[in-house]
């Protein structure tokens, strides 16, 4: 697959920090795979970023691969996707250096998760951790995207990078694109089951659903989900008021197609007890075949360093023409 000139380019990255979730799933992965007919995407394992914080390296190897087996899973061809590990090109690590040089101390300071990871890492607090928005920077800007999908929590980055695009094109001309954001509204929002005010995340484990995870863990914690503490016990769409039962409906809509007074209708008068089996089987019932082609994938070594390998030299030949160029400007001899 070679980059169709005539259509716009999108690039996304998961760090293999830990497993893939849910809330991953429904939030965004699920409608990554449509965008292949409109968009050249760039799909990456962002394993340069997770060792910010130290990792175990088995554990980081095989997390690497089972994310790249769980993106093809979840409907990412990659024939028709660019799919990668981000070490295997070396560009974004050069390229990062030099847009090092283009950020402004005060700009990575001010950077929101560089804060938040400090406090939960302060044993190490290091300089990857703070440089990294430029790495973030020269991932997306090597492929010259036209768009970029994040979510609320990575948009100051993407600002930042829009930043240092003002900032090196004011220098040099116009080297890269600007990046805009893709924002979808297709993306459910999937919180925590067991404290519904934060979102689903593996830091939480008890309330986050694995996507390998087996089907009776998947039961037993949505048994376990938290609800509410009224007495109403009924199962009603209010945000606000019943956020534990509010979640499980949005779960359970984005799984099922189900609208929101087609779930009420459906468990008027059954209460908790029925309903959060029920959401449950449903989930797994989603996931399994997910699972099993991931196992079957993960199994095949041979396909998947085909993937990994092809992925690599597609991505290397588009950010090497955007290495060449940024070189030459800033005064570096051609090799």
């Amino acid at each position: 697959m070679e980059a169709n000139e005539n259509r716009k380019t999108m690039l996304s990255g998961i760090q293999p920090s830990g497993d893939l979730h849910l809330g991953n799933y429904l939030g965004a992965i699920k409608n990554w795979g449509g965008r292949s007919e409109e968009f050249d995407c760039f799909y990456f394992m962002a394993d340069l970023h997770a060792i910010t914080v130290r990792q175990n390296p088995a554990d980081l190897r095989r997390r690497t691969l089972t994310q790249l087996a769980q993106y093809i899973a979840c409907g990412l061809d990659p024939e028709k996707n660019t799919l990668f590990i981000q070490s295997h090109v070396h560009q974004h690590a050069e390229l990062g250096w030099v847009l090092n040089c283009y950020t402004m101390f005060g700009e990575l300071s001010r950077m929101t998760q560089f804060k938040d990871k400090s406090a939960k890492h302060a044993d190490n607090i290091n300089g990857g951790l703070f440089t990294y928005p430029s790495l973030m920077a020269a991932d997306i800007l090597l492929y010259q995207p036209d768009y970029v999908p994040v979510g609320a929590d990575q948009k100051q980055h993407v600002e930042l990078t829009r930043n240092i695009v003002q900032r090196f094109n004011g220098v040099y001309g116009d080297v890269f694109k600007m990046p805009e954001f893709y924002s979808t509204k297709e993306g459910a929002r999937i919180m925590c089951l067991t404290t519904p005010e934060n979102k689903m995340s593996k830091s939480a484990p008890e309330g986050c659903v694995f996507l390998m995870e087996k089907p009776e863990d998947i039961a037993r914690k949505f048994k376990r989900a938290v609800t509410d503490s009224d007495t109403e016990r009924c199962v009603r769409y209010d945000p606000e008021g019943k956020p534990g039962v509010s979640n499980l409906m949005n779960i359970y809509a984005a799984v099922t197609g189900r609208s929101m007074e087609e779930i009420e209708r459906e468990f008027d008068g059954k209460g908790y007890g029925a309903f959060k089996p029920a959401v449950g089987d449903a989930v797994i019932e989603l996931l399994r075949p997910i699972r099993e082609e991931t196992e079957r994938i993960l199994a095949d070594k041979a396909y998947l360093e085909s993937v990994y390998r092809t992925g690599a030299e597609r991505a290397a030949r588009v950010a090497e023409r955007t290495l060449r160029k940024v070189y030459k400007k800033v005064g570096f001899i051609p090799h």
